[in-house]
């Protein structure tokens, strides 16, 4: 039926492409339930699915209004699936709110686990939804939050980061503001939607100044992409939004990449480079310094992969697109354990680049 939909050759492969994308998750997570079952511990697992929220463009997302990056329903709601044979009941719909804070107090809670964290927790345990047939449940207040934008939502309403009101029971595509007639309802919620943000956002470091966690000793490995990297001189990101970009426009020795890193502990690492570079440019040498730490390796490889997906697409994507890089072994770094500056530059460019760049990872030595 969906290829009937779209009378386009491209269309049906874009089809085909996702449905494939949805086949291979659910006989990824049969593979798992059936090993659960294989080893008879179906009784004592509790398995949770659920997925990312939102959108990453404009496209159909059930009514709801918002994408991803947005505090409407359509950026926030995620559906989520709970499993424990012979304690909840197979196909159980539960239609009161929770969040992503609620995972843990409930998870806890299943499992007879005394938990007493150092602070109050904003979750709350989900235990009598899940086991009761009809469990007395309080309405409640859940706050989302995302790039200073704020909502608060309620089983029956939710109020925008603008101060809009909606009735998410008759208008879930959140189309009629409603708070020029449900005053009280509008004034509570903005009142509780400002203190939340006086107490819960003045805790947040402004601006965000925490450092990325690097040989934590309970990690073998720490990647470090270029997503979470900060560009200087002529390098740019392959895209505006970071997610699986990558540097490229690599052209100048006063160029470097930076990581604002923290070791967690001292320690030798081995530390790979993921990168392309053609034929033409083979031969740059690569430095990577932390405090008084150096390391240096030379591209003596091309490998120039292209960029996937394009041809797939019927619009051009706003996320970037991928490709293969290759691995390169630039040897052992010792690292002291302390907070500086990572960085990575080119000491000479005998092409008109030195590479594109994808990723560092570091594997603690024993």
């Amino acid at each position: 039926n969906l290829e009937m939909r779209y009378g386009e050759e491209e269309d049906i492969r874009f089809t085909r492409a996702a449905l494939a994308m949805c086949e291979n998750i659910d006989w990824n997570v049969g593979r798992v339930l059936d090993k659960v079952k294989e080893l008879r511990l179906e009784e004592n697992t509790i398995v949770l699915y659920f997925h990312d929220n939102g959108p990453n463009g404009w496209r159909w997302n059930g009514g709801m209004k918002g994408r991803k990056g947005s505090t409407d329903e359509g950026g926030v709601r995620s559906p989520l699936f709970v499993r424990w044979p012979g304690k909840i009941e197979a196909g159980k719909n539960i239609a009161s709110i929770a969040a992503a804070i609620d995972l843990l107090p409930t998870l806890t809670d299943l499992a007879g686990i005394d938990h007493a964290p150092k602070k109050p927790l904003d979750g709350v345990s989900l235990k009598p939804l899940l086991l009761e047939k009809q469990p007395s449940w309080p309405d409640r207040m859940i706050f989302s939050h995302w790039n200073g934008k704020v909502s608060v939502r309620t089983q029956r309403y939710r109020l925008d980061d603008r101060g809009m009101l909606f009735d998410m029971d008759r208008d879930p595509g959140q189309r009629q503001n409603i708070s020029d007639r449900l005053v009280p309802v509008a004034e509570t919620l903005l009142m509780e939607k400002q203190r939340w943000s006086q107490e819960v956002l003045s805790e947040l470091p402004k601006p965000d100044d925490r450092p990325y966690l690097l040989g934590h000793p309970a990690a073998r490995f720490t990647p470090l992409p270029a997503d979470d990297g900060t560009a200087h001189g002529n390098i740019e990101r392959s895209n505006r939004f970071p997610n699986a970009s990558f540097f490229t426009n690599w052209s100048s020795v006063e160029d470097k990449i930076t990581w604002d890193v923290e070791v967690v502990e001292s320690g030798d690492f081995e530390v790979l480079l993921y990168y392309t570079c053609p034929q033409k440019d083979v031969g740059a040498t690569l430095e990577l310094s932390f405090g008084d730490s150096r390391l240096t390796g030379k591209i003596a490889e091309a490998f120039n992969a292209p960029l996937r997906g394009m041809e797939n697409d019927r619009v051009e994507r706003m996320e970037s697109y991928v490709k293969d890089f290759k691995p390169l072994v630039l040897g052992v770094l010792h690292l002291e354990k302390g907070r500086d500056q990572l960085t990575l530059r080119a000491l000479d460019i005998p092409g008109s680049q030195a590479v594109d760049f994808r990723m560092l990872m570091f594997r603690r030595v024993k």
